[in-house]
Parts: structure tokens; C-alpha cells; sequence
């Protein structure tokens, strides 16, 4: 192997790790070149900083190179095609440009420099479209967002629901329990909660009256029920925000 053929070599497998998927070897009857050398093709598209993929691109072009016996100290072959909606007399103008180029750079490997400069140039030329596409699809998804409305929740918030859900609740109680209970004098009488704790409020069967002092015993409340209570009315309390 020749040193030209050695670093030629080279060229094309940095160029394969660098521009990876885009690039391709064709059949030398695809290229347009007049040579059986091996040629290769180079997807371009226009510089973006949009998330879109290779093919929603408004435009493609290929760039085509093959290279020549004493290749970098002689230009390579080259030729552009349009892949998607470049004009055919803007290759043309593109193709004497990576030429000039090409004679700029003899003695040097210089395939990549003429994609970037590709690149740039279909960037200046049809990025604008692709510019005004993302601002479009952009203002769409502002469109698409949902302002949140409503009063936010805060502590006094909450507390201040909480005092009108135990006043319902309270009213709510008092409408099942049984006139004798509402009637009874005050230190017989038992309160809401007692009076549904007892079974009365459930259906259940009446129990034996106690006394007093035996019904204090049997009530103990933990604070662990007045936390898992004040839990379960927060979480009631946010689902009739979010259902309002």
C-alpha cells in the first residue's frame, strides 16, 4: 500500500466514526464521476439546534468524493446531488465552491472541511425555512399548555375548609340521630361521634346504658386517629379543589 493509499484509508475510517449513519459507500455508476475508484456518499442537512431527525429536514443534499491516485496532494473527484429540495443551480454554485476549496486545501486531508463548508452553505441558504418551522412548532406547544386556575392551597386554606366540612359533618350526624338522643338531658347526652362509635348510628343493636364514668373509660382516642383524620379530610379536601 502506497502512503497515499494509506492515508486515504485513514480519511475514510475517521470519516465513518465521525459522521456515522450519513455516511455510505456507492456503486461508482451512482456517483457521476467518471471513475471506478471506490466513491462515497455524505448525507447533509442544514444546521438546526431543533431535536428534529435527519429525514423531517426540508432539504438533503449528498455529497459525492471518490479519491484520486495522489489524493490529498491532488483534489479529490466530487459532486453534489439533491436528496430533498435543493435546486439544481444551487449545486451547481455549491459544486464550484467545494472545488475552489478542495485547491485551497492540496496537502491536506480534506473531505470533512468540505462537508462542514457544505453544511454552512445549505445552513445560509434554506436554514431559515427549518428556523421559522421549530418557532411555528414552538408557539404550538405554548398553545398547548394548560394554565393552571383556582385558589392555591395553603395552610389557612385548608384549615378554613376543614371548619366548614366538620360543621356539614356535624349537621349531617345530627339528622340520624334519634330525637330521644337530641332531647336527652346534657349530662346523659352523648355527642355525635360517641353516639356513632356506640353502634346506634350503624344500624347496630341498642346497647345496655352505662354509666358516666364507665363511657370515659372506654374512650380513648389516640393521636394517631386524629392524624390518619386530618390525612384523610386533606385528601378530600384536594380532590374537591381539583374537581372545582
Amino acid at each position: 500500500m502506497t502512503e497515499y493509499a494509506q492515508e486515504q484509508e485513514m480519511e475514510i475510517e475517521a470519516l465513518e466514526a465521525i459522521v456515522m449513519d450519513e455516511f455510505k459507500e456507492i456503486h461508482s455508476s451512482e456517483s457521476g464521476l467518471n471513475t471506478s475508484s471506490r466513491c462515497f456518499q455524505i448525507t447533509i442537512t442544514p444546521q438546526s439546534f431543533s431535536i428534529k431527525l435527519p429525514q423531517l429536514f426540508a432539504v438533503q443534499l449528498g455529497l459525492i468524493f471518490a479519491h484520486t491516485e495522489k489524493y490529498p496532494d491532488e483534489p479529490p473527484l466530487l459532486n453534489v446531488t439533491s436528496i430533498k429540495g435543493v435546486q439544481p443551480s444551487d449545486l451547481k454554485k455549491l459544486k464550484e465552491k467545494l472545488v475552489q476549496e478542495a485547491y485551497e486545501n492540496l496537502g491536506m486531508a480534506m473531505i470533512y472541511t468540505l462537508v462542514s463548508s457544505a453544511k454552512d452553505w445549505l445552513s445560509d441558504l434554506y436554514g431559515q425555512d427549518d428556523e421559522n418551522d421549530d418557532t411555528e412548532d414552538l408557539e404550538a406547544i405554548k398553545d398547548d399548555v394548560i394554565i393552571p386556575h383556582g385558589e392555591p392551597v395553603t395552610v389557612e386554606t385548608f384549615i378554613a375548609w376543614r371548619e366548614r366540612f366538620e360543621a356539614e359533618l356535624a349537621i349531617e350526624r345530627a339528622k340520624l340521630m334519634p330525637e330521644s338522643v337530641l332531647s336527652a338531658p346534657k349530662e346523659n347526652k352523648l355527642t355525635g361521634r360517641q353516639w356513632f362509635e356506640s353502634g346506634k348510628g350503624r344500624g347496630a343493636a341498642p346497647v345496655n346504658e352505662r354509666s358516666e364514668e364507665e363511657d370515659e373509660e372506654d374512650i380513648d382516642f389516640d393521636d394517631d386517629d386524629f392524624d390518619d383524620e386530618e390525612e384523610d379530610m386533606l385528601e378530600h379536601y384536594l380532590a374537591e379543589k381539583s374537581n372545582s
